[in-house]
């Protein structure tokens, strides 16, 4: 097998690359596995295009892969469209013969620029159908598709665009490919009568009938275009997506079949493109001519313009004319500005053209040249430039007079503001009637309008310099400026006066009003600590006084009686305060000064200081009165004091001795309990039989609270101290009375014999250092060890002595009384029921179970008891748990107030 891909290698490498339309051979071998309907449409379109040149050599093939498989017709079918002779065929019937003659066919088609991929003369001579039409697909695309040409493009986008360029102007027809675009027949019609409008009556055809108009195509062509009829209608319409090589090489044909008529249109179009060029030159210099006519017109009537410099006598009309040249600038320059830039734009473009076209250069005629309308311009600029600085030099001379005047005016009406009010301001006397502060900033205000003034100064000398300067000028409302300057000045010489008339005025003025207020600020000085004195006086002779014993109103009278001997001093001070007064009517009287007001540095008026000073004197004596009173009350106190104090000393000293008595006889009582309780009770009724004095002391407990008396330096006791120790005492006669009791209900009920108790009463008192009738727990534990018991100081002697204490002091208090030592002792020394003895019993009743039942409690127990039983009982919730099942456990342990065991 021939290796083609070697040899088209090398092609490539000398010479340029494969051409673009060579990119169809990569279809070809992705679409090795042809549809069959395509494959039918292709055996007949390149069938019938083979034999339309074969017949130029008087030959023509029936089966398209059995007629090439020796080579021969293969080669002349490339001689015949190359117009080349190729190398001789051999003529031999061996295999080796065919495959030589498909070779130098192959080689042939190489030599053009041909890639041939995966196509070799085995496949050929072996009658491959599908290599053998890729291989004439190839030869088409590079014979008959390859040199067409449109706008540019070339191969099968140039026929592509050649067929939308022809087929536009048709209704119903739009070619966007060589498949779909082509099925309904009116492209092939469209493509005819666009170049033979006599063949085709293309309004009768339907675009839902495309077998007919692929039929009428087809016919058409065949017969008088010499197009071989190369596709059947039903093979294109019976298939979805027709075979795109087989339309392209049936419209290829139809190309070529028009390329004379093509040609005539490109020489056509050719000439209309000269002819149209040539008229746009034409046009384009008539309007050039145009244009430079008006331009040179416009610049002739303006220049003129621009040269009248005449001089205006005012401002408006100067202002008239510079707003005429802002209308040439801005309305009517501007235009002519494009107009120019348009018309030289033009020129350049027509000369540019011409020189392309190979045309000769445009002349314009005389003085219409753009170096003339150039040279009109640059004197049109030359003009307006001189008129532009002419206009400006006029306005800005006009607008000096202008300014000086307006200046003039300004200045002279805010001098005139200023200076207003200012006589009038200079000869008032305000400071007659005013205080020295007021004359004092009345100076300082007068010196800041001196200030101002001078100020001022330069104002007049520029309002001068000004009308003298539009004087030179000879400006036209001169003697108006002359009369305001004059009237100016002469106002400000009288100003000047004025001013320096009432700054003596003030002075003078200001140093007699500073004499009076020294004296004023003296009078202040002395005159406000004297007040205060006055004021904090009157304070204290009607201050309240609370006193509690006769020490401390004598000290309230002793600083009353030292009060009174300053009176005559502070009486002195109050005349030397008064004289100061007097002596400031004197000097305003004698320099004829009107007061404005009261003294500046005080509001204390003499008047005031009178008024309190009676006041105070009056106080005096209702002083004296209120604390000689007073006195007598304390005295009367103080008498009240002692009595209570003798009797409280005796009730205390007695309640004393009675609870130290009880203690002792609680701890040393003899006999047996009921002597002792009988002793106890007649000892109780001895106390009670006291109770007298008590109220004795309680009678002159109420006097001195009602007479407000609040402590007593005659005795330690108070009421309540009392209170207290009388009931604490006849309570701890009660409460030994009631252990008493206790014990003979204890020993009754535990049968503890009268021996015992007294060993009780004897350890227990023995441990009972401060004989507060309780032992603390260290002393509670002592008593335990000496009583035998394991309570050392060990874990577990402190887990005993733990539950001991839970025993006797379930409330936590951390002291336990004897009635509880008793209880203790007697429950340890007895036979007593326990909650373990009762839980046991209980677990009989139930036969030996963990719970009871309503039942067995009713059928052992009598009915009330059962009923009290099974009221109480919680259920039982064991893992042995039955219906109605009571828990025993529970109810014997809070029976006896202990915890859950």
């Amino acid at each position: 097998m021939v290796d083609y891909h070697a040899a088209n290698n090398q092609s490539s490498a000398v010479g340029e690359g494969p051409p673009t339309y060579m990119e169809q051979e990569n279809d070809w071998d992705r679409d090795l596995l042809l549809d069959p309907a395509w494959e039918k449409q292709q055996r007949k379109t390149f069938t019938a295009w083979c034999n339309s040149h074969l017949r130029k050599a008087g030959t023509q093939i029936e089966n398209i892969e059995e007629d090439f498989r020796d080579g021969l017709k293969l080669m002349l079918l490339l001689e015949v469209i190359s117009g080349e002779r190729l190398p001789k065929p051999e003529r031999g019937k061996m295999r080796v013969h065919k495959i030589n003659n498909v070779n130098k066919a192959l080689d042939f088609i190489a030599s053009k620029g041909v890639k041939l991929v995966s196509i070799g003369a085995e496949e050929i001579v072996d009658g491959n159908a599908k290599m053998t039409l890729g291989m004439i697909w190839t030869i088409i695309l590079r014979f008959a598709i390859q040199d067409i040409s449109v706008e540019e493009t070339s191969a099968k986008e140039g026929l592509l665009l050649w067929c939308q360029r022809k087929t536009a102007p048709y209704k119903n027809v739009n070619v966007q490919n060589f498949h779909i675009s082509w099925k309904d027949g009116l492209a092939f019609n469209a493509l005819i009568h666009r170049h033979r409008p006599d063949l085709i009556d293309y309004d009768s055809l339907r675009k839902d009938d495309p077998v007919t108009n692929l039929n009428n195509a087809f016919e058409v062509a065949e017969k008088h275009l010499d197009i071989p009829k190369m596709l059947d209608a039903e093979d294109i319409v019976g298939t979805l997506r027709p075979d795109e090589k087989a339309i392209m090489t049936y419209v290829s044909c139809f190309y070529h079949a028009f390329s004379g008529a093509q040609k005539a249109e490109t020489a056509a179009n050719r000439i209309c493109k000269v002819l149209a060029v040539n008229q746009e030159n034409e046009q384009m210099m008539e309007d050039y001519e145009k244009l430079a006519s008006e331009l040179l017109e416009w610049i002739r009537r303006t220049i003129p313009w621009l040269l009248n410099r005449e001089k205006q006598k005012t401002m408006n009309e100067m202002q008239a004319k510079q707003e005429d040249f802002r209308d040439y600038r801005r309305d009517h320059k501007p235009p002519k500005v494009q107009e120019k830039c348009q018309l030289e734009i033009s020129f350049n473009t027509l000369q540019t053209k011409l020189r392309l076209s190979n045309r000769p250069a445009f002349m314009p005629s005389e003085g219409r040249m753009v170096s003339d309308i150039n040279g009109a311009w640059h004197s049109l600029e030359g003009a307006e430039k001189g008129y532009e600085e002419w206009i400006l030099s006029e306005i800005r001379r006009l607008e000096r007079l202008e300014h000086l005047a307006e200046k003039f005016h300004q200045k002279a009406a805010i001098h005139e503001s200023w200076t207003d009010g200012k006589e009038a301001m200079l000869t008032q006397k305000d400071y007659e009637t005013s205080t020295l502060s007021e004359v004092k900033a009345l100076l300082r205000k007068h010196e800041a309008f001196e200030s101002d003034l001078a100020a001022h100064q330069d104002r007049v000398e520029q309002i001068a310099a000004i009308a003298q300067e539009l004087n030179e000028l000879d400006y036209c409302d001169s003697a108006k400026v002359n009369t305001r300057c004059q009237k100016i000045c002469d106002q400000w010489d009288v100003l000047g006066a004025l001013t320096q008339s009432r700054k003596e005025s003030l002075e003078r003025t200001e140093k007699q009003l500073e004499s009076i207020d020294e004296l004023y600020l003296e009078y202040a000085k002395r005159a406000a600590p004297f007040n205060n004195w006055m004021e904090g006086a009157m304070e204290d002779l009607q201050d309240m006084f609370i006193v509690h014993n006769i020490e401390e109103i004598q000290g309230l009278i002793t600083a009353h009686e030292q009060f009174k001997s300053t009176l005559p001093e502070a009486n002195k001070e109050r005349e030397a305060i008064q004289s100061i007064q007097a002596e400031v009517q004197k000097i305003a009287q004698s320099n004829g000064i009107k007061l404005s007001g009261a003294n500046p540095y005080t509001t204390i008026t003499p008047e005031s200081i009178d008024s309190k000073w009676e006041k105070a004197m009056s106080m005096v004596p209702q002083r004296d009165k209120a604390l000689q009173e007073e006195l007598d009350k304390q005295k009367n106190n103080d008498t009240l004091r002692a009595k209570f104090a003798n009797q409280a000393n005796t009730v205390g000293a007695y309640i004393q001795d009675k609870m130290e008595e009880i203690g002792r006889i609680s701890i040393e009582m003899n006999g047996t309990l009921e002597d002792q309780l009988t002793s106890l009770k007649e000892y109780q009724s001895n106390i009670m039989s006291y109770m007298p004095e008590m109220n004795t002391l309680e009678g002159y407990h109420q006097l001195i609270q009602e007479a407000l008396i609040f402590d007593n330096q005659y005795t330690p006791y108070t009421m309540e101290h009392l209170r207290v120790g009388w009931e604490q005492l006849n309570t701890t006669i009660a409460r030994t009375i009631n252990e008493v009791e206790n014990q003979i209900l204890t020993r009754d009920a535990k049968g503890i014999s009268q021996e015992q108790l007294q060993e009780y009463r004897a350890s227990f008192n023995h441990f009972d250092k401060d004989h507060s009738g309780a032992l603390q727990a260290e002393e509670f534990k002592a008593c335990l060890i000496s009583l035998g018991y394991d309570v050392e100081n060990d874990k577990q002697g402190d887990t005993e002595f733990a539950r001991i204490m839970g025993i006797v002091d379930p409330n936590g208090s951390g002291a336990v009384t004897f009635q509880a030592f008793i209880d203790f002792m007697s429950r340890e020394t007895t036979d007593t029921d326990t909650a373990d003895q009762v839980i046991a019993s209980f677990k009989i009743l139930a036969a030996d179970k963990n719970f009871i039942t309503a039942e067995e409690l009713r059928r052992e127990l009598p009915p009330d008891q059962a009923e009290y039983c099974i009221a109480r009982m919680a259920p039982y919730t064991g893992p042995d748990a039955v219906s109605g099942a009571l828990d025993y456990m529970s109810f014997s342990t809070a029976l006896y107030g202990e915890s859950d065991l």
